[in-house]
């Protein structure tokens, strides 16, 4: 039993229509939710009452709508072929009920993974606002860890697609733990790159979109043994080229 190409194109047109809208409130920037505002209290630098003003001006709450918006825009075009393999195993009366618990299981992952990355921003702020140093930091490690083995056992086990039970609450407990466990190889493959840009004082939406393509060119590579290896991943990228070529030649003959 397969997917009719109508079913695979639906589900890929909604998963990336979501993640286009998240994408325009992030570049509208709605109060500030994706930039941190910040002045300190004393010339001395960083206080007590510096850290107050700054979750004052920026509270946790829309930190973390901020950091919810950017983990739908940017991760959720990595979950087409698990929707659609979720589609394919269920009952259709479970497959969006299963699909939404999917998804809800890996956002959740990705919230949690927030909470402490929120607070590596807001300590980089307080300590070097308006500083790209925290940022050249986070960049230095992610490049690290961007070629290490862990990195790559963690791509790798985003490959794996469980069979799923078909019926009632079994079906939907499994569709929720599945996306909370594939959410948690997600965040270990890609959590530096995602705090790179939210450390940036100025280019964060650039950042954001650069990230976005590495991160998905990434994901559509094959499992390969965890060792260091240098291997910037770029299979989207040769994708479109090969594409390209090809509606090229057509248009020539």
């Amino acid at each position: 039993m397969r997917l009719s190409r109508k079913q695979r194109t639906a589900i890929q047109l909604v998963i990336i229509g979501i993640s286009v809208l998240a994408w325009i409130v992030l570049l509208f920037n709605p109060g500030h939710i994706m930039t941190m505002e910040h002045c300190h209290i004393s010339a001395s630098g960083p206080s007590a009452a510096s850290l107050s003003m700054l979750l004052q001006m920026n509270p946790l709450s829309s930190q973390m709508l901020g950091w919810g918006l950017m983990v739908v825009a940017m991760m959720l075009p990595k979950l087409i072929v698990s929707v659609q393999m979720i589609y394919l195993q269920s009952f259709r009366n479970l497959r969006f009920v299963c699909a939404l618990l999917f998804v809800s299981g890996y956002l959740m992952a990705w919230m949690l993974a927030g909470i402490p990355l929120i607070g590596v921003i807001i300590a980089a702020n307080l300590f070097f606002p308006l500083s790209y140093i925290p940022a050249l930091i986070v960049f230095a490690v992610a490049v690290v860890w961007q070629f290490s083995p862990l990195k790559q056992r963690c791509l790798n086990a985003g490959h794996n697609h469980p069979v799923l039970p078909a019926f009632g609450w079994n079906a939907m407990r499994s569709a929720l733990q599945y996306g909370a466990v594939h959410g948690a190889w997600c965040i270990g493959s890609g959590w530096a790159l995602m705090l790179f840009p939210m450390l940036l004082p100025q280019g964060h939406n650039l950042a954001m979109l650069i990230i976005t393509f590495v991160m998905l060119s990434e994901h559509w590579e094959h499992p390969v043994f965890p060792q260091w290896r240098y291997s910037l991943r770029l299979r989207l990228l040769r994708i479109i080229i090969a594409q390209a070529k090809l509606k090229l030649m057509g248009v020539v003959c």
